[in-house]
């Protein structure tokens, strides 16, 4: 779901607020022309780019993927390491490689072509036991690693030692072969490809195999002021810095207390909240703080407002915001609405932004207006209360509630296979639910069950409350005439929740 390198970059400032201090790795196929994606990440702030090669993995994929997806990494490794060096930008990151290393020998020729870490997956499975039997994802594995049936587990017989070991051998041939070639660490060869050259032993089947392109690396032989790397990328000043200099907040983090404050806001503030929540999460982990911090913010929240939020952390928005509201959403609640003396009606206005609410785990979103595209996509636990939405509403969730006030886009509900959506139809000409929605996956129904009804009545109560809308209180007001009006999305796995049963199911089952 990562379709620019806006997009990418947002994301790596997300991630870079809400941990400062870790690195953010982007891992990117080896391919014709990642040279120039790596270039982008790398100005995205990626502290690591890791080069994944066509080989390798544990067989859990699909045989496509396994036998088509991705070129050598010796490849995509050499042209991303000379694309960096071309463009001033290789102290700015860390590469790294993997895609079937297995021998100290690989370890040399990757870094000859400019890796500074090595990635092994596949071959260290195999140093525990792995037998590469390509079931991983049917539970049945025959050696006990990948398989949660305990007859199974039992016949599992690795232990630490020889993943150790294994990784021991290859440090020592790693040794060797440096010692061959006169050097005492990788970090002294790193990039050095005037070291390589071809083997004098012709095959039939390379004779047309030009390998100038890995070869005629710049030389760096001299020249290795690239190889002091740039420290973890940071975001520069920010608002939650603001914030969490303030005593009171530092003091409601650490002692469980309750604050409430006013702050103004603007569209260059971005990621707003997601260095509190990391702050609140490595002290107290996703649910051990018991504290509460009421934060209203007054103006345009930039991209990513609320990002990772956790429980007790209640952000308001007086305003409106950009794209990928609550993104990550764990817990707490995000309010967004217009100021009261609004000029417009904002059940017929845009408040918030495209991709809400993307890949949200807990808590509750309320926006008084209308959201963009994808809202709630990928959410899998989230509630949610909106106005209208733009299209692919509730697009690939796996979980959670959403309710819609009022008209969605097209391809609503595409590849939905988790959590209930309500959608309001008023009575408009030229205005169906049914054509906007995507029957692939989802059945649309009335709400014919009391919990669905409850649950449906809930938020609308909640979402009124918070945000004042006269829209949901003319819902309520006439509730009645109104709940035969609203459709529910219900994909497979929720046919048979109490919220969605049909009645005469729900019948039986009593």
């Amino acid at each position: 779901d990562i379709y620019s390198i806006e997009d990418l970059a947002q994301l790596i400032y997300d991630l870079h607020m809400i941990s400062p201090n870790a690195k953010v790795s982007v891992k990117l196929v080896s391919c014709v022309g990642i040279g120039t994606v790596a270039a982008g990440v790398a100005k995205a702030n990626a502290d690591v780019i890791q080069v994944s090669g066509h080989d390798g993995g544990t067989g859990a994929s699909p045989l496509t993927s396994i036998k088509h997806a991705g070129g050598p990494w010796e490849l995509g490794l050499a042209e991303v390491h000379q694309s960096l060096l071309l463009n001033h930008l290789r102290r700015q990151v860390i590469l790294r490689v993997d895609g079937g290393l297995k021998t100290g020998y690989d370890v040399v020729m990757a870094s000859l072509m400019g890796a500074d870490e090595f990635g092994f997956g596949t071959i260290a499975m195999i140093a525990e036991g792995c037998i590469m039997a390509r079931i991983c994802h049917t539970n049945s594995c025959p050696v006990g690693v990948t398989t949660q049936k305990e007859e199974l587990r039992k016949k599992f017989t690795g232990t630490p030692e020889n993943v150790l070991d294994f990784f021991s051998f290859v440090a020592e041939e790693a040794r060797h072969v440096l010692a061959q070639l006169g050097y005492t660490s990788l970090s002294q060869i790193t990039g050095r490809a005037d070291l390589l050259k071809p083997r004098d032993r012709p095959l039939h089947k390379t004779t047309g195999l030009d390998l100038k392109f890995v070869r005629d690396l710049p030389n760096v032989k001299h020249d290795r002021e690239w190889s002091a790397y740039l420290p973890t990328h940071s975001n520069g000043p920010v608002l939650d810095d603001e914030l969490l200099a303030n005593p009171d907040v530092v003091a409601a983090i650490l002692e469980h207390n309750e604050l409430k404050l006013a702050v103004p806001i603007c569209n260059t503030d971005r990621a707003v909240g997601a260095r509190i929540a990391g702050e609140v999460a490595m002290r107290h982990g996703n649910r051990g703080w018991t504290g509460k911090l009421d934060i209203t913010f007054t103006g345009c929240a930039g991209q990513s407002f609320g990002a990772f939020a956790v429980d007790g952390l209640e952000y308001t928005v007086i305003g409106d915001a950009n794209d990928y509201v609550a993104k990550g959403m764990h817990g707490g609640r995000i309010v967004v609405k217009p100021p009261a003396d609004a000029a417009f009606d904002p059940s017929e206005a845009v408040v918030v932004g495209n991709t809400c609410l993307y890949g949200a785990t807990g808590g509750k979103f309320f926006a008084r207006g209308r959201a963009g595209e994808r809202f709630a996509v990928r959410n899998s636990n989230a509630q949610a209360v909106v106005e209208g939405t733009g299209d692919h509403c509730c697009e690939y969730m796996t979980g959670g509630v959403v309710v819609v006030l009022g008209k969605i886009g097209r391809n609503a509900g595409a590849g939905m296979t988790g959590g209930l959506a309500y959608l309001l139809e008023e009575e408009e000409e030229g205005y169906d639910v049914a054509s906007r929605v995507n029957p692939e996956v989802v059945k649309m129904k009335r709400v014919t069950t009391k919990v669905g009804e409850q649950q449906l009545k809930g938020l609308i109560e909640e979402y009124e409350a918070a945000t004042g809308s006269k829209k949901a209180a003319t819902i309520l007001a006439s509730w009645d005439d109104y709940l035969p009006k609203f459709w529910q999305l219900v994909p497979p796995s929720e046919a048979s929740s109490p919220e969605a049963a049909d009645v005469e199911v729900a019948a039986a089952a009593a």
